[in-house]
């Protein structure tokens, strides 16, 4: 191979990466469409005159279908989705809800929200919850477990379902990086008790802001309904659920329309992204030097990125520098630089146990019976496998020549790192 371009050497790739968020970059015709349909009828707040016809209805009625499950609630965005779900299962002071230690921090800031206590576990190689530091973290005080679907890539369900079934603890999928994404043929979303999205700017379909919780449970839909809207049994509910006291968690009709137009181009994102990914670990599979990040199930990978582990920190430092220069943006996801919000060592007011108050936390309320604390090395595990990993986002709009690009620049870089 020829020089590296870090050295000196001319790059495998001159031409810019114009490449941005997946869902902003199909705004369209479409999205105008609905926007201006919304104010043109003066319709901003959903429960008006016909409810069903609203935008977040419509979008909805999209994902009740999509996943196969009789409820669905819009709400304004991923962590009101996850708030919803656990106080729709009763989660609240004194309960312990098991988190991975590889998620944005929402996921966390949901379980402090309705007072519980995360418990943050390792993860595995597939960078999500390792089902066995799942079952090693249960104590009598648990009562659900959100495994996360990290980076588009699933969750081992089969495991995580078959331990909270026997422990008799509700599971929350957060699908807020995996939408559109399966596990054997079944949805994301779709296998734990309740599942939650969000469309938020950065994922996969966006409303600018906004989220959707799914069950097949009328009492939790209920009980989330409530929740994401304090008043909700007056827009005509007609669940005979008792009412709870919630927040404004509900959607506006223009997010909703934003909403419902991305929604109708999730398959073809997805399938696009699929394709990418494929050319691009077909080529570099057997690449001496690097691991792939294990997928257990590649056909519902929704292939957002590829993620490469290096033998340590020190060398996958190098590989990212290097892949740089040869014009492949990347990250090395933990490398004591930006303080990632993703990684559980970075979220300081959870480590820290702080809340608004310091009076009635969910670690010192007088419900809690349990002893957590927390340490930034306590997943040793976890920030192991992200100091050696790298991460290479995709987009549906790579062409093959851009995925060749990549296929050339990780294969070059690694016969180099090889020849050190």
């Amino acid at each position: 191979m020829h020089k590296l371009a870090i050295d000196g050497g001319s790059p495998v790739r001159t031409k810019p990466w114009m490449f941005d968020y997946h869902g902003p970059l199909e705004i369209g015709e479409l999205e105008k469409q609905y926007v201006l349909d919304v104010l043109d009828h003066g319709r901003v707040f959903r429960f008006m005159n016909e409810v069903d016809s609203s935008y977040p209805s419509l979008l909805e009625n999209y994902y009740k279908q999509r996943l196969g499950v009789e409820y669905a609630l819009a709400v304004n965005g991923g962590t009101s989705a996850l708030i919803c779900a656990l106080a729709a299962l009763g989660v609240g002071p004194g309960d312990e809800v098991i988190i991975p230690a590889y998620t944005f921090v929402a996921t966390a800031a949901a379980v402090v929200a309705v007072r519980a206590v995360p418990i943050i576990v390792e993860c595995d190689d597939t960078l999500n919850m390792d089902p066995q530091a799942f079952e090693a973290a249960i104590t009598p005080y648990t009562k659900a477990v959100i495994p996360v679907h990290m980076r588009g890539v699933m969750a081992q369900m089969d495991e995580i379902m078959r331990i909270a079934k026997q422990h008799d603890i509700f599971v929350v999928e957060d699908v807020a990086q995996a939408n559109g994404g399966s596990y054997f043929g079944r949805p994301l979303g779709s296998i734990g008790d309740m599942g939650c999205f969000s469309f938020q700017f950065y994922k996969v379909i966006t409303s600018g802001e906004g989220g959707m919780v799914v069950t097949n449970q009328e009492a939790w839909a209920a009980r989330a309904g409530y929740q994401h809207d304090s008043a909700f049994q007056f827009w005509g509910d007609t669940m005979k659920v008792p009412s709870i006291p919630g927040e404004n968690y509900r959607m506006s009709e223009i997010n909703g329309a934003l909403g419902y137009a991305q929604a109708q181009k999730l398959e073809d994102i997805v399938a696009k992204l699929r394709a990418v990914k494929k050319q691009i670990v077909h080529g570099i599979r057997n690449v001496p030097g690097i691991q792939l990040q294990r997928v257990v199930d590649p056909e519902g990978d929704v292939s957002t990125s590829v993620i490469l582990y290096l033998r340590n920190h020190e060398a996958a430092q190098q590989f990212s520098k290097a892949l740089e220069a040869e014009g492949v943006p990347n990250g090395h996801i933990y490398n004591g630089g930006f303080a990632d919000r993703h990684i559980y060592c970075n979220w300081d007011y959870i480590m820290e146990q702080r809340m608004a108050s310091p009076v009635g936390t969910p670690w010192n309320c007088s419900e809690y019976k349990g002893n957590v604390s927390y340490d930034r090395q306590m997943c040793p595990v976890t920030l192991e496998y992200l100091s050696r990993a790298i991460t290479i986002g995709l987009n549906q709009k790579m062409t093959e020549e851009d995925c060749e690009d990549v296929v050339q620049a990780v294969t070059k870089v690694a016969e180099a790192a090889a020849k050190q």
